[in-house]
């Protein structure tokens, strides 16, 4: 079995149309494609959203029956698919399966004129699911027969967003290493990172794990009860469960992408203006204006490889339990103890502000 890489992510969503317009209106996404029941997608609607490699597929249920409706009522809008694309979609879910993974759906062949997409589901964590994705044909068709392309607006914008770079993933107390055995035994990760963080008084540990190709990361966080409550203890409570805390998305330019999302309205993650005084001192020379990076609030850290910026969103989401992530890597390969603890450290500023905020109507 060969996992090549992320084919698209699936969110969930209480209303596919308003997630997509903040998406594209914001972040800089375009439709792409679109089904629904009078494309056979019973009891859904679902639209295809695309930036440079990026995919990203909304759908929202029509009936309360329908597996979306029963998640977002439980989990609120959130990742729910992470599907890879693999050379024999068949082969691999009975290979899986027989590893112990959870079958849900078997294959399923979706055929069209030039393009030929055969998809099976198996578990991953929480509710999340695990896609695999065969493609024979023309690419661009990205479902053939259930969604119908959509031709790309004039005066198309440049990307400003690459790939996914990473997914993060919060886990309960306690499952963390049951988690990552499981994407070692089952799916054939390796572990390429491990850590225990301590910020202020709350701690995490964290364990990175990574497909065959480096084209499939998942940064696993599991909150340590030794410690006070903190922002994972938050999420896990807001989200009902385990699921996917942010998405980590990789761009060639940070300071030119943040300034047009910021432009957009997008909201950052604030980083006080006194990170950035000994910011050299730490990582070395920056090769970025530090006024700018000051002025964005982007952060800069180094592992053995190299340096990379990034920088979070403030969540979208009512709950505060999805949000963005905004990587450049300069040579920097893993994640290093000052990535994971500036990403504790913006959330739990965001947390603070937000719980300092009196909630009533229109909050």
């Amino acid at each position: 079995m060969d996992i090549r890489g992320i084919d698209h992510i699936e969110l969930y969503v209480g209303d596919a149309r308003q997630a997509a317009f903040y998406f594209g209106r914001a972040v800089g996404f375009r439709l792409s494609g679109q089904g629904g029941p009078e494309t056979g997608l019973a009891g859904r609607r679902s639209l295809l959203l695309s930036q440079a490699d990026i995919r990203m597929v909304l759908t929202t249920g029509l009936t309360a029956e329908h597996p979306a409706a029963r998640y977002v009522q439980r989990h609120g809008d959130g990742v729910a698919v992470v599907a890879v694309e693999v050379d024999d979609a068949a082969g691999a879910y009975a290979e899986l399966v027989a590893r112990g993974a959870t079958g849900v759906t078997p294959p399923v062949t979706f055929t069209g004129a030039d393009a030929e997409v055969v998809t099976a589901e198996v578990g991953g964590f929480g509710d999340v699911l695990h896609r695999l994705v065969e493609r024979r044909g023309d690419r661009r068709d990205f479902l053939p027969g259930a969604v119908e392309p959509t031709p790309p607006p004039p005066g198309d914008d440049a990307p400003l967003l690459a790939e996914i770079d990473h997914l993060a993933v919060c886990v309960p107390p306690g499952q963390l290493a049951a988690t990552v055995r499981h994407y070692r035994e089952v799916f054939g990760f390796a572990e390429i990172f491990t850590e225990h963080i301590e910020v202020d008084g709350q701690a995490m540990n964290s364990t990175v794990v990574q497909s065959p190709s480096g084209r499939v990361t998942l940064v696993l966080l599991e909150p340590d009860r030794g410690h006070r409550p903190g922002q994972i203890d938050a999420f896990l409570d807001q989200h009902s469960g385990a699921g996917v805390q942010h998405l980590g998305l990789r761009t060639d330019d940070i300071v030119g992408a943040v300034g047009a999302l910021a432009a957009r309205g997008v909201r950052f993650a604030a980083t006080p203006g006194s990170y950035y005084d000994e910011l050299e001192a730490r990582v070395g020379r920056v090769d970025a204006p530090l006024d700018r990076l000051r002025e964005l609030g982007v952060l800069v850290d180094r592992d053995h490889a190299g340096q990379l910026l990034q920088i979070f969103t403030e969540s979208m989401h009512v709950r505060r339990t999805f949000f963005l992530e905004l990587i450049e890597r300069r040579g920097a390969l893993t994640f290093g103890s000052g990535n994971i603890k500036a990403l504790y450290e913006a959330k739990e500023r965001e947390l603070a502000a937000t719980a300092a905020v009196p909630q009533g109507v229109g909050a």
